[in-house]
């Protein structure tokens, strides 16, 4: 019994595997860059990039359709529009960066919506805004894979950068020319998995992947490093209770997916050992009965 709720889908079906293996490329290079968006207080960010991609991905959707490298294409350079443009006003103007990526994030859904809904059918909507995991291509797993091995040879040649900007940017500014670029780095590994995550899970749930196995971890380990492998292990794990979710149940698989990244998120935040409801009320609780 055990075994055809958990193993079966995955065994009988190889749609069910492409959509497993995607999911575990996309959790390897953006989990790690979720802990960081967590650690420096970015995780709207991450949200706000997110939905930035959207118009890029849409003009590629227009003149290619649901075409792999057209979308991915378009989405990156958004992505950076955005992000570029949103520092320039940070820099230029009274705005802060909260500010103006909320305002450039909103434009930028908004724009994306219109050109996918004008040109293209409510099918085309719903992908473009949810995702289409379970119907993942050998083109669109190589093209994931390829961006977490990015992802991952560049985060280990920045990590200690990376680390010193989430403890003191400003005294990593004075003393390595290396800030600017771990910061501009970082945001172009923020994108490009972001994009990563599109393909699976679209634009509204992408960010889901990045942040929600982060969140979790912190609430179970301090040190950066095993972070992020727990990251990893909860983005893993819920992915495949999201496929089977998906499978079992008829439940949306971008939406089940992002669904059980929740539950192991609010999990954690009840029962982890480090900040969780659980260690700080547990502790008072057995002192007044003392």
């Amino acid at each position: 019994m055990l075994v055809d709720l958990l193993i079966s889908p995955f065994a009988d079906f190889a749609f069910m595997r492409r959509a497993l293996v995607g999911c575990i490329a996309i959790a390897l290079g953006a989990t790690p860059v979720g802990v960081f968006l967590m650690l420096r207080r970015m995780s709207l960010t991450g949200d706000a990039m997110a939905h930035a991609i959207l118009p890029g991905a849409a003009v590629g959707f227009l003149f290619a359709g649901l075409s792999l490298s057209a979308m991915t294409i378009g989405g990156l350079v958004a992505g950076m529009a955005v992000a570029l443009a949103a520092g320039f006003v940070t820099r230029s103007t009274v705005l802060k960066e909260d500010a103006s990526l909320a305002a450039f994030y909103l434009i930028s859904l908004a724009l994306g919506v219109a050109i996918v809904s004008t040109h293209g059918s409510n099918v085309d909507l719903m992908h473009v805004l949810f995702g289409t995991v379970l119907a993942l291509n050998n083109e669109a797993l190589i093209l994931l894979c390829s961006i977490a091995t990015v992802s991952i040879f560049t985060l280990a040649a920045l990590f200690r950068p990376l680390v010193m900007e989430c403890l003191d940017p400003a005294f990593l500014g004075t003393v390595s020319r290396l800030s600017p670029v771990a910061h501009f780095a970082f945001l172009g590994l923020a994108v490009l998995n972001l994009v990563a995550g599109f393909h699976a899970l679209g634009t509204l749930m992408a960010v889901g992947m990045m942040i929600l196995p982060a969140a979790s971890s912190r609430f179970w380990i301090r040190n950066i490093g095993p972070m992020m492998g727990l990251s990893f292990t909860f983005a893993v794990t819920g992915s495949g209770a999201g496929l089977l979710l998906s499978y079992h149940y008829g439940i949306p698989s971008g939406p089940a997916i992002v669904l059980s990244l929740g539950a192991i998120y609010v999990a954690s935040l009840l029962f982890g050992p480090v900040g969780s409801l659980a260690a700080r009320y547990a502790p008072r609780t057995r002192h007044l009965e003392a």
